[in-house]
């Protein structure tokens, strides 16, 4: 019986979707699909999940929010408790942009809360089953911003960036067991949060001329997944199609 899970958590659109299904078909893995709102797009990725012949859970619960975070997983834990969650993949986020001068403090708090403060609440309570396991994925989806900045996004890119922080240090903590920590900094990619870019205009800047497309970046993590990365760790992994600062 394939007792072996990965947690994807913001998993319903875009590119948690596609990890979620990436994960599922070249590694096998049972997916706990975490998303906030959006139940239709949440059962058309179960179903999409669960055509490559593993199960899909779906766990609905805000991860900025600790208290529900903590009570859903540690639910879930007790009746699997033969189920090993050997893979996180911390890819919620959200963004509210605008000028830092004018930034609501709404605007501040809900986009650090959501991707940092979200880390911390679905990361810590499923650590220490990794480190008893000596075996552990944990990939969490940054940004470009948080790797240059970006005016119009201080606050996305404060949130991005203390997680690329929180990425070295903890996987300088756990690699004695076995468990790795990398972040991957996607550039511009074709989703719902890109959906009112001006992409014609954008993509002058970008080397590679294009967007990037939500399954590269499902390759990618699958790979940071997988026992071929088995010694990055610590890693920020740009996915931009060449556009730095």
């Amino acid at each position: 019986m394939n007792n072996k899970y990965a947690l994807i958590t913001g998993g319903s659109r875009g590119i948690g979707k596609a990890i979620a299904i990436k994960l599922a078909s070249e590694l096998h893995y049972n997916i706990l699909l975490n998303y906030a709102a959006n139940d239709v797009a949440a059962k058309e990725t179960q179903v999409l999940v669960e055509a490559e012949n593993v199960s899909c859970t779906l766990l609905k619960f805000d991860v900025a929010n600790t208290e529900q975070t903590s009570q859903i997983l540690k639910e879930w834990m007790e009746e699997h408790s033969e189920a090993k969650v050997e893979v996180i993949v911390n890819n919620a986020g959200i963004t509210r942009d605008g000028l830092f001068m004018w930034m609501k403090p709404d605007d501040w708090n809900s986009v650090i809360n959501t991707s940092l403060q979200g880390f911390y609440n679905v990361t810590q309570p499923l650590l220490k089953d990794m480190l008893t396991s000596r075996f552990g994925r944990i990939i969490n989806i940054v940004s470009l911003s948080g790797v240059k900045g970006n005016a119009g996004q201080v606050n996305y890119s404060a949130a991005k960036g203390a997680v690329i922080a929180a990425t070295k240090a903890l996987a300088q903590e756990i690699g004695k067991r076995n468990v790795t920590v990398n972040a991957v900094a996607p550039g511009f990619i074709k989703s719902d949060l890109t959906a009112d870019f001006d992409e014609k205009e954008l993509k002058k800047q970008i080397p590679l001329n294009r967007f990037g497309e939500a399954e590269e970046v499902a390759e990618l993590v699958a790979f940071l997944a997988s026992k071929k990365a088995s010694y990055i760790t610590g890693e920020v992994i740009n996915i931009n199609g060449g556009l730095y600062s």
